[in-house]
C-alpha cells in the first residue's frame, strides 16, 4: 500500500488507510524534573524517560514503522503491529521520530495513528488540531532526549521528501531534535543566480540598487532594514526581504550575507569576507528548514549549516574550521526616517520583490509562533520587539525596543558593560563607548530568548 508520493513538492502525501486501529497502552509514572515552574504550569510534568539503547524489539519496531515505511512507500499490518509495540514500549524518546514523520503526513487516518501513539508515549491527551505542533512543543519544552540512532532516522524521513537535504543532515554542533520543515524547498542555486527561477525562496545575490530619489515606489511608512558599513548606507525593504529572505551583497567594501527570518522578526547582517585560512566566501542560502521557528541557513559552496541567529557554522567543513561570522548592525526603521538620517543611502530596487507585497508580521503570526518553539521565557510577550546584543563579557542582553526608544528620546543614557544604545534613522543600534558599531539587531522576544536563554533583560 503506497504511502509516499515520491515527488519534490510542498508536502509528503500518504496513501489511504482503511479500517486500521491502534491499541494504546498505559504510560509509566512520570518523574520529577528541574524544569522551570512556568514550563510545568503550561505543559505539565514530563513522563519518565528510559536511558541507553533501545531493546531489540523496539529497535526493530521503529525501523519497520517509522523508517522502512518511508523508504519503501508502504504501510500495512507489519507497520501497525510495529506501532503497537512502540506504544507499549512507553519510551517517550520515540516521539521525536514520530513527530518528524507527522510533519509530512496528509492522510487523516495515518496522522491519527501517529498522533495517538505520540500522545500515549508523552502521557498527554491526543490533540485534535495542530497535532504535530502540540506534540513537538511538548518534546521541546520537556527537553525529551533524542532516541538512539536519531539523526539517521530523521535523515531518512527528510531526504525522502527533498533529496537535496542529504548534504544538510550530517553530524555537527546542532540539535537535530529542534529542526523541522518550514514548508518550502532548499535554495541550492549557485552564486549570482538571482533571476534564475526555483521552487524555493530565492536569495538575491549582488542585488541591483538605486538612490533614495529614484525609489519613488517606497512609501515613507514602509519598514526597511538599514545597514551602514564604512560610511556607505543601504536600505533593504521588508517587502523585498519577505520574498527573498536572504541577500548576498557588498557594501562599504565588505561582503555581507543578510538573512531575514519572517518568523522571528529578525534581519541580520554577517560579514562573509576576511575569514582567513584560505576560506572561500560563504554564499548563504535558505535550506527550507527551521530550528525552533528560526530559519536554517547554509553555505551553498560547502553545504555547511550555520546557526542563523548566532552566525556560527555548526556542520560541515566550515564548522570543522571553527568559522563564526561577525555581525554588522541592522536598524529596523521606516524608509522615511532612514533616508532622512542617511540621505546618500541606496536601496534595493522594486523588481526584487517579484511583484509580491507580503506583510506577515500582524497577520499570519498574530496569535504567536506558528511553528513549534516549546517553552518561551515569560518575562515579555512572545512577539515583543527587542534589540539584542552580546556584551564583551559574553553576556547577552535584550532591550525592549519601545522602552529604549522612549528613554533615548528623553535623553536618557542606556548602557550595559561596553554597550551603549543610540538612535539611528528612527531605529536603535548598539555601539561601543567610542561609537563603533557592535552588530546589534531587532528580533521578537521569543526568538532572542530561546537562542540566548541566559539573556539579561534591560528593565528601563
Amino acid at each position: 500500500m503506497s504511502i509516499v508520493r515520491r515527488s519534490v513538492s510542498r508536502s509528503l502525501f500518504l496513501g489511504s488507510l482503511v479500517g486500521l486501529s491502534l491499541i494504546a497502552a498505559p504510560m509509566a509514572e512520570a518523574q520529577s524534573t528541574a524544569l522551570p515552574d512556568y514550563v510545568i504550569a503550561e505543559y505539565g510534568t514530563p513522563p519518565a524517560v528510559p536511558t541507553g539503547a533501545f531493546p531489540r524489539d523496539l529497535k526493530k519496531a521503529v525501523q519497520v514503522a517509522l523508517v522502512d515505511s518511508v523508504a519503501s512507500s508502504t504501510w500495512g499490518p507489519d507497520q501497525i503491529n510495529a506501532m503497537i509495540a512502540i506504544t507499549e514500549s512507553k519510551d517517550p524518546r520515540v516521539a521525536w521520530i514520530i513527530s518528524d514523520l507527522m510533519r509530512f503526513v496528509s492522510n487523516g487516518q495515518l496522522s491519527a495513528i501517529l498522533t495517538e501513539t505520540a500522545a500515549s508515549l508523552l502521557d498527554i491527551d491526543p490533540p485534535r488540531v495542530n497535532s504535530w505542533g502540540i506534540v513537538t512543543d511538548h518534546l521541546i519544552a520537556w527537553d525529551i532526549p533524542e532516541p538512539p540512532g536519531y539523526l539517521k532516522a530523521k535523515r531518512g524521513i527528510f531526504t525522502s521528501v527533498v533529496p537535496g537535504w542529504d548534504k544538510i543532515f550530517v553530524k555537527g554542533e546542532i540539535d537535530w531534535r529542534h529542526v523541522s520543515w518550514g514548508g518550502v524547498l532548499i535554495d541550492n542555486r549557485p552564486f549570482d543566480t538571482t533571476d534564475e527561477a526555483c521552487n524555493c525562496i530565492p536569495a538575491a545575490d549582488n542585488p541591483e540598487v538605486e538612490t533614495a530619489a529614484e525609489a519613488t515606489w517606497l512609501e515613507d511608512s514602509d519598514v526597511v532594514f538599514g545597514v551602514e558599513v564604512n560610511g556607505e548606507a543601504r536600505a533593504y525593504p521588508r517587502q523585498i526581504m519577505e520574498v527573498r529572505e536572504m541577500v548576498n551583497d557588498t557594501l562599504g567594501g565588505r561582503d555581507l550575507g543578510i538573512p531575514y527570518c519572517t518568523l522571528c522578526g529578525a534581519a541580520q547582517a554577517y560579514f562573509t569576507d576576511e575569514l582567513g585560512g584560505g576560506i572561500k566566501r560563504p554564499i548563504l542560502r535558505t535550506s527550507g528548514l527551521l530550528i525552533r521557528s528560526n530559519k536554517v541557513m547554509y553555505d551553498v559552496n560547502s553545504y555547511s549549516v550555520f546557526d542563523t541567529f548566532l552566525g556560527t557554522a555548526v556542520t560541515g567543513p566550515l564548522a570543522r574550521k571553527g568559522v563564526a561570522l561577525t555581525q554588522a548592525g541592522v536598524v529596523t526603521t521606516t524608509w522615511g526616517d532612514w533616508k532622512k538620517a542617511h540621505p546618500n543611502t541606496t536601496v534595493l530596487i522594486e523588481d526584487l520583490a517579484l511583484g509580491r507585497d507580503f506583510d506577515f508580521r500582524n497577520g499570519r503570526d498574530a496569535n504567536g509562533p506558528i511553528f513549534p518553539v516549546g517553552d518561551v521565557d515569560p518575562r515579555l510577550p512572545v512577539h515583543e520587539d527587542v534589540i539584542g546584543i552580546v556584551a564583551a563579557s559574553g553576556k547577552p542582553i535584550a532591550f525592549q525596543r519601545s522602552k529604549a526608544i522612549a528613554a533615548l528620546q528623553r535623553g536618557q543614557e542606556i548602557a550595559f558593560e561596553n554597550i551603549r544604545l543610540t538612535l539611528d534613522g528612527g531605529g536603535v543600534k548598539a555601539v561601543s563607548t567610542d561609537g563603533a558599531d557592535l552588530g546589534s539587531h531587532q528580533a521578537f522576544w521569543f526568538a532572542w530568548s530561546q537562542f540566548h536563554p541566559e539573556t539579561e533583560l534591560w528593565q528601563g
